[in-house]
């Protein structure tokens, strides 16, 4: 199915046609991620809708559960207020929610890394402490997120052909090896599936909100410590790791989570000409430190 343009115009269709008591409502795009396209609807809600097929079973299941697990958590999470049918031209299911206040993380903005990252890690270990069952196994609605590492493998070693030979990707094959071989022995717990700074927002330099559950679900909490190489560095990292309860192995399929991510967007930007790119450099960046701390036994 062709991909719909998804435009403010849309959005504000969408709500007359569907609910018309926001029909008055200003609508404004937000900057946002791949998954989702989102708009500011009046200055209490905004609306979420999937820009892609593959996406769009997510909205159910973030309607089934944000509600439980937000009764249970430290800080606001998304709250659904709407689930609106397709309609005008766009073929899936979308969302209306209520307006989460703050801005995503960025080290500038932040004076207090280290306490960041702790509140952060807090914020993670009681999502971890929530009664999982009923809840969604990894799988193809969160691209297996809380699953085994291993499930992308192929799409590692393809990066790591791609980008060999280079000191950088050597030292990350090796970290890639340990994370496969690292055991899984705790029990499933919800996990949030794409812990990142957009993902993450502060509040006059504070943690204030974690949004986009969309990758949610019941699994291997390896998946959520990537933003320890992404966004933390030195006491931010070691204050987040401290305070995350994951044992040794765990932080190892950690590194290989970011392992996998940074190799496959430099593969990507390295094909695309873009080896000097902003991403690319980050990805470079993750890929040494990931390397160094596996090289240095910690």
């Amino acid at each position: 199915m062709r991909t719909p343009e998804i435009t403010p115009a849309l959005v504000s269709r969408l709500i007359a046609a569907q609910f018309p008591r926001w029909s008055g409502l200003p609508v404004r795009p937000v900057p946002d991620g791949w998954d989702n396209t989102t708009f500011r609807l009046g200055e209490e809600m905004s609306v979420r809708l999937p820009s892609a097929a593959r996406y769009a079973e997510q909205v159910d299941k973030e309607h089934r559960w944000l509600p439980v697990l937000a009764r249970q958590l430290p800080l606001p999470i998304p709250a659904p207020l709407a689930r609106g049918a397709p309609g005008c031209g766009y073929p899936w299911p979308w969302s209306v929610y209520r307006w989460q206040p703050g801005e995503p993380a960025g080290r500038a903005s932040i004076p207090d890394l280290p306490g960041f990252a702790a509140g952060l890690a807090g914020f993670l270990a009681r999502l971890y402490r929530i009664d999982p069952a009923g809840g969604p196994p990894p799988g193809d609605h969160n691209f297996f997120r809380g699953g085994p590492v291993s499930v992308y493998d192929a799409e590692t070693q393809d990066a790591i052909a791609a980008l060999a030979p280079s000191p950088d990707i050597a030292g990350a094959a090796g970290v890639w090896q340990a994370a496969l071989a690292a055991p899984r022995n705790g029990r499933p717990v919800w996990v949030h599936g794409d812990v990142s700074s957009g993902n993450v927002l502060a509040s006059a330099g504070r943690l204030s909100a974690v949004i986009d559950f969309g990758c949610m679900g019941v699994g291997d909490p390896a998946c959520d410590v990537t933003i320890a190489w992404t966004f933390f560095s030195g006491p931010g990292r070691q204050a987040f790791r401290d305070r995350l309860p994951v044992d040794t192995a765990t932080w190892a399929r950690g590194r290989g989570w970011a392992v996998w991510k940074a190799l496959t967007t430099l593969a990507g930007a390295v094909r695309a000409g873009d080896a000097d790119g902003a991403a690319a450099v980050s990805c470079r960046q993750v890929l040494r430190d990931v390397t160094a701390e596996h090289a240095a036994g910690c």
